[in-house]
């Protein structure tokens, strides 16, 4: 049975394949019900990613089916996902998602040539340990959007609150629930 795991995620296709289609592929081997046999990026018209698919190929069984939800749980999907083909149509995810859009045209130039995005995601990694994690980034024209998931929007915005008042890279930012 061939399904699709729409996945509520905004991720580049390699984040894409890192995260979820080598892992599900592994797991969907080990057990020996099937394989990863594709996948797929929805883009919006300003080019940012609106979600994701991947497609496998599993046994047509209730059980099959079953440990597919299990391999799910496990790894971790955005509220919002989908499993679905022409005969199933099942909801899955419970991981929050939180954006983090940088301004990028109107602060110092300073601002831009002084500070390493790479260490504002390290940073704000650091602070959200215990219930998120940054997994992919979009750079538009006039903003770069940091992605992170977790167990809780709530928690991971609250966390980081001091940390995005004071850095410099993060004035005039926006921070918006994605998942």
């Amino acid at each position: 049975m061939d399904l699709t795991l729409q996945l509520n995620a905004r991720l580049r296709p390699n984040d894409r394949g890192d995260l979820y289609e080598n892992r599900l592929d592994e797991y969907l081997k080990k057990e020996g019900i099937g394989e990863c046999i594709g996948g797929g990026t929805m883009q919006l018209a300003s080019g940012e990613i609106e979600y994701c698919d991947v497609n496998v190929s599993i046994e047509d069984s209730y059980t099959a089916l079953d440990t597919m939800k299990k391999i799910l749980k496990e790894i971790g999907v955005p509220k919002g996902s989908l499993l679905y083909n022409d005969e199933v149509y099942l909801p899955v995810g419970d991981l929050e998602g939180m954006a983090i859009y940088l301004n990028g045209v109107d602060l110092p130039d300073n601002v831009y040539d002084q500070c390493d995005i790479n260490q504002v995601i390290s940073d704000i990694n650091i602070r959200i340990e215990n219930v998120g994690s940054f997994y992919s980034y979009w750079e538009g024209p006039m903003e770069t959007a940091l992605y992170f998931y977790g167990s809780s929007f709530y928690n991971m915005r609250k966390q980081i609150q001091v940390f995005v008042k004071h850095h410099p890279l993060c004035q005039k930012c926006r921070i918006e629930q994605i998942a």
